[in-house]
């Protein structure tokens, strides 16, 4: 199948959801969540990745040079940070008695969205 689209991942992450890093190179790092990719399942958090990237010169810049940023990760290496206790926990979800679906933390069941 050419061109086929490639499924979308539903995550339950949201920018602003305060994370750890889990697995892999950077475990143990915590940070928020900057941005959510759902085409492929990666997330981008603050101060977590840093890569360094070349620039090259520019009229601005003509002596081009390095610009350090965030690179994302794979959403299944970070887990959310319940408001309470911060410590890791999953995510699950409720419907408050006003009709609204929210996420709430599986450990001390805090809503996690305002």
């Amino acid at each position: 199948m050419a061109g086929a689209k490639k499924p979308i991942v539903r995550l339950r992450l949201k920018k602003g959801d305060q994370v750890r890093v889990m697995a892999g190179k950077h475990r143990g790092a915590e940070g928020e969540v900057l941005r959510v990719n759902h085409e492929t399942g990666r997330v981008l958090i603050k101060n977590v990745n840093v890569i360094k990237k070349a620039q090259k010169p520019t009229q601005d810049n003509p002596r081009g040079g390095f610009k350090e940023q965030e690179a994302p990760i794979h959403a299944s290496n970070v887990s959310v940070l319940d408001p309470k206790t911060s410590q890791p926990t999953r995510i699950g979800s409720t419907v408050l008695p006003d009709g609204r679906k929210v996420r709430v933390s599986v450990k001390s069941g805090t809503v996690l969205d305002e």
